[in-house]
């Protein structure tokens, strides 16, 4: 996989996009790795004071695109074109891949092969200075929170892959009647799916 160092054998996966130390950027990054061990989700995800939006959503977007660069490389054994033929986060959600340039009309295919183009076209995002600026006083572009927005729920699918298709049937940590205590809240939550 293109995005990954090293092949799919490969046991260790390190973040792709790096984020010099001493830059503006890094100092957000660190505030934010700060703030999410607060314990107050709120609290970690706002706006630092004083701070440009476009930077913190930026700073962000290439951390979540770092962690889930890593949580998916632990699985990439599990993950194959065989295991799993259709990139879907259960049985009523289907993603298919279309980036708008190289793949105009949505395609389907497996869930290594989304999650490859999709990297790689995050990747392709990230290192282009004119949609994300590493430089200070470089401006944003105009539609860059809309970009952001794009690649963020994108990356969102393979966490909601990796949970349905992966974690909750490879794994089976919690037991169904350990559920019970919170299976009237667990029934409210999952109304809809219903």
């Amino acid at each position: 996989m293109s995005f990954l160092f090293g092949s799919r054998a490969s046991k260790t996966f390190k973040p792709k996009k790096h984020i010099p130390e001493g830059t503006h950027q890094y100092d957000l990054m660190k505030h934010a790795a700060a703030t999410l061990g607060s314990g107050n989700l709120r609290s970690a995800v706002m706006l630092p004071e004083g701070e440009d939006l476009n930077e913190w959503v930026a700073v962000n977007t290439v951390d979540f695109f770092n962690q889930i660069n890593m949580l998916y490389g632990t699985i990439t054994e599990m993950c194959t074109d065989e295991s799993c033929p259709v990139m879907s986060a259960g049985p009523k959600y289907e993603y298919h891949w279309a980036d708008g340039q190289t793949v105009k009309k949505p395609i389907k295919c497996s869930a290594p092969k989304y999650i490859d183009y999709l990297m790689t076209w995050v990747q392709d995002q990230l290192d282009d200075e004119t949609l994300f600026p590493s430089k200070i006083g470089v401006p944003f572009p105009r539609n860059f929170q809309s970009n952001a927005k794009t690649i963020l729920k994108r990356l969102f699918r393979v966490y909601a892959h990796i949970y349905h298709q992966h974690f909750s049937e490879e794994f089976q940590l919690i037991e169904r009647k350990e559920l019970a205590p919170l299976q009237e809240l667990i029934d409210k939550l999952t109304a809809k799916d219903r």
